[in-house]
């Protein structure tokens, strides 16, 4: 089959089959691409969508863009069950097999030493959200009462503020500790940069969106833990995601967690 070589990821050799089912990017089902102690994990797609200047317009097209980072999500997944996976940047792609090889010669030493540290181990992302109020039923609610004069307008103003400013307080202390607290379990951490909810869809503030290295061995009693602070603290929620490949930990050459999952780990 012809076409551009689209590479998922590198990683060491490894015995177990890919699912028969998996498909990749376009369809095309993903093969593995061995060079020296390194295999990349490729499936090749149209020249028309992915040489250089129609990748660069699909990537305005969001739409186009979602269904790539699915698949692509996909064969990243299916590898993480069967090796550690090293993910390469949304949208990689070279001219043929030995572009493809000429990469991993090039970064040969980066890659072995990053695969080496990552080996056996996954990603879990821990998000906590600063609930929005809910609103009062009809029956329950107790109408607000009218402000007599501009002084009071204000005085009613400033409570409200000073409640809202106490709620986002207690869930930056919670969010503090229980990172502390992971991260000690934890091998490694990365904090992220809080999620816009206008882009994530998620509901509430987002006040703690990290990312957790953790043996795959260790992911029981990590998963556990996390479980028993998601029912804390009224108002406060706490979300777990994964496991996943490494992407918060496996250097620059690796697409971003945000890339990875369009929110967060």
């Amino acid at each position: 089959m012809t076409g551009l070589r689209y590479v998922y990821a590198v990683c060491r050799p490894f015995g177990t089959p890919l699912q028969a089912q998996l498909t990749g990017v376009g369809g095309d089902p993903p093969r593995l691409l061995p060079h020296h102690g390194l295999v990349a994990v490729v499936s090749h797609v149209p020249e028309a969508d992915f040489a250089e200047e129609p990748l660069r317009a699909h990537l305005e097209d969001l739409d186009w863009l979602t269904a790539v980072a699915r698949a692509h999500q996909g064969v990243i997944d299916a590898l993480t069950t069967v090796t550690t996976p090293l993910p390469l940047r949304l949208g990689t792609v070279f001219r043929d097999d030995s572009g493809v090889r000429t990469m991993m010669e090039a970064r040969e030493e980066s890659f072995l030493r990053t695969l080496d540290r990552l080996a056996g181990r996954v990603e879990w992302g821990v998000k906590v959200y600063l609930e929005p109020e809910p609103a009062s039923a009809p029956e329950t609610a107790v109408p607000e009462r009218k402000p007599v004069s501009g002084r009071d307008y204000l005085r009613q103003r400033r409570t409200r503020t000073k409640t809202h400013e106490e709620l986002w307080q207690k869930a930056e202390a919670f969010a503090t500790r229980l990172h502390e607290a992971l991260s000690e379990y934890a091998e490694d951490s990365r904090l992220h940069a809080p999620q816009n909810p206008a882009l994530s869809g998620a509901s509430g503030r987002n006040v703690l969106n990290a990312a957790y290295l953790v043996p795959r061995t260790e992911s029981e009693e990590f998963v556990e833990r996390v479980d028993r602070t998601k029912d804390g603290i009224p108002g406060i929620r706490v979300e777990l995601t994964g496991p996943w490949a490494a992407y918060s930990f496996a250097g620059e050459e690796t697409a971003s967690a945000e890339e990875k999952s369009g929110e967060e780990p």
